[in-house]
């Protein structure tokens, strides 16, 4: 009998460690296809103030099946779309990466510099220069696209996909299949000659299904009864900004067809202009078979309308909320048809955000909290201030990203000490009491800002592309372009508390609540797919969703 037990002891044993080597042999193994789904100006608490609203294959899906994190934040400032998904995408922040804004100034120039424009390459599918010359020249980090390619010998597919050229082209990376956007001129996806000499065929066939026009024939509508609107405000509200030719932010919207037929970027104001993205997408993993062959594939979709509608009327409008419940339902079938084309366990999304958004100005007002606009005679004022002291009125090139550029030809032109002008110019700014903190960026880490707000001007401080000097505004404090609807730039938590969602291949269920960034993301899809880490990452592979 004894002799017995031990042969079934050292049975499980080997079987044990037959199953352990099974598993080591095997931890190279890797989904058929990537997703990433960063959803523009997505607030993390969007995810339950919504909740009762959404159907259980989109969001709640996500969130039953699916690993979330719930104290998700962006590590650096501005926090605007094109540093969004670069740091996504590279782990990186914009010291390293180079991306330092939407646009930047030029300090030799004081021309505008726009993060993707390339005028050395041409449009393709459109004629249109402005639109088509765009590609990620300006990107100085790899990111885990690009890993991915280099990893399979460049045998793995990579697509980018969005309304907006930056958001498909920083995601690809420098070397991938192919990055489109929307053509507000022609109202077709395009791309530039970066990528490819001609639109591949299933793009022009794609485009002459005229699917805008589709998706705008009855107007818009709410999805739900009106009145079941609970989570948001009245219908009309001054601070709502409409979309097209609507003379109030009213429902139902019956200009949107006749209003793309003289401009077709009015579809991005509207839900379905996301429609339209993941419709495209699937397109795109049809055409190039993602998933299919003996590499993983990657599909980067950027869903933009969100942003557009909240630029329009900010969060806590009935336009949000309803775009986020169509998004919820467009989600469900999108994720419907990977689990048949792909296989439910053979694909890996994450799901985030590239920002968030603020509180209308209107409704911080409407109920008695700290709002305003924090640049509103800025500039007027500080050139008065130089007048008087050195002058000289025009020492500052621009505010952009809430940093002030100074005039560094013009200062060493007129042989002025540049210290003394920052010196008062950041004197005057802590005198304005719509200003927090205003610091000379050179001089960052030895300021008397708290954390985390220093390191997260430190990471977004590139020396040679951000400004001279930072103004951190109050909270609730928006430029002044934003008299309407929202915006997004600075630390606070309504810009950059983000969701982060894993689901499928590889992922266990369940959420948490410790502290992550952004930058995280990209190294652990890289662990996960046992990739080098893009160039210039900071973040670190979360092991509560890896689970190793």
């Amino acid at each position: 009998m004894f002799r017995k037990i031990q042969i079934f002891v050292l049975a499980v044993a080997t079987f044990g460690n037959v199953n352990a080597q099974k598993t080591k042999l095997n931890s190279g193994d890797r989904p058929k296809l990537v997703v990433g789904l960063v959803i523009d100006q997505m607030r993390w608490d969007y995810l339950y103030r919504f909740e009762k609203k959404f159907g259980q294959g989109g969001f709640k899906r996500l969130l039953g099946e699916g690993f979330s994190f719930n104290n998700v934040h962006i590590p650096y400032i501005p926090t605007v779309t094109a540093i969004g998904h670069t740091s996504i995408y590279t782990g990186s922040v914009p010291s390293i990466h180079g991306i330092a804004g939407n646009d930047w100034t030029d300090k030799e120039t004081g021309k505008n510099v726009y993060c993707t424009k390339d005028e050395s390459v041409n449009p393709v599918g459109t004629d249109n220069r402005k639109i088509g010359s765009h590609s990620p020249k300006n990107l100085w980090s790899t990111t885990v696209t690009d890993q991915l390619r280099i990893a399979s010998n460049f045998q793995s597919k990579v697509v980018g996909v969005s309304l907006k050229d930056r958001a498909s082209i920083l995601p690809a990376g420098h070397n991938p299949t192919g990055a489109f956007w929307f053509d507000d001129a022609t109202g077709n996806f395009i791309t530039s000659s970066y990528y490819m000499n001609d639109l591949p065929g299933w793009v022009k066939n794609f485009n002459e299904q005229k699917n805008p026009e589709k998706l705008l024939a009855n107007g818009w509508e709410t999805a739900l009864p009106i009145n079941e609107y609970t989570e948001s405000t009245a219908d009309n509200v001054e601070w709502e900004y409409p979309v097209g030719t609507a003379k109030e932010p009213v429902f139902p919207y019956k200009n949107l067809l006749s209003d793309y037929a003289t401009k077709k970027g009015v579809i991005r104001t509207t839900p379905f202009g996301n429609t339209l993205t993941l419709k495209f997408a699937e397109s795109a993993l049809d055409n190039y078979a993602l998933g299919k062959g003996a590499e993983t594939d990657f599909l980067a979709i950027n869903l933009a309308s969100t942003d557009y509608v909240g630029h329009s009327y900010g969060p806590n409008s009935i336009e949000v909320e309803d775009t986020y419940i169509r998004l919820d339902r467009d989600l469900a079938t999108f994720f419907k048809m990977l689990d048949e084309k792909v296989g439910k366990n053979n694909y890996l999304i994450f799901l985030s955000a590239d920002h968030g958004g603020a509180n209308a100005e209107g409704f911080l007002k409407a109920n008695k909290i700290l709002g305003g606009f924090f640049d509103e005679g800025m500039e007027k004022n500080l050139g008065g201030e130089l007048e008087k002291k050195y002058a000289n009125s025009k020492l500052i090139l621009g505010i952009d990203n809430y940093q002030i550029y100074l005039n560094q030809n013009l200062i060493k032109e007129k042989n002025l000490d540049e210290e003394a002008i920052k010196t008062t110019i950041i004197d005057h700014l802590n005198k304005d009491p719509r200003v927090l903190y205003a610091v000379d960026l050179k001089k960052i880490g030895s300021s008397a800002i708290p954390e985390p707000i220093k390191s997260r001007v430190i990471n977004g401080y590139n020396w040679q592309r951000s400004g001279d000097i930072q103004i951190i505004s109050h909270d609730g404090m928006l430029p002044s372009y934003a008299k309407k609807g929202t915006t997004h730039s600075v630390w606070n938590s309504y810009d950059s508390h983000i969701p982060l969602i894993f689901m499928g291949w590889g992922i266990k269920h369940g959420e948490s609540n410790g502290d992550y960034y952004m930058t995280d993301i990209a190294p652990t899809i890289s662990a996960l797919l046992h990739i080098e880490f893009p160039s210039g990452a900071i973040g670190k592979p979360i092991t509560e969703v890896i689970g190793r």
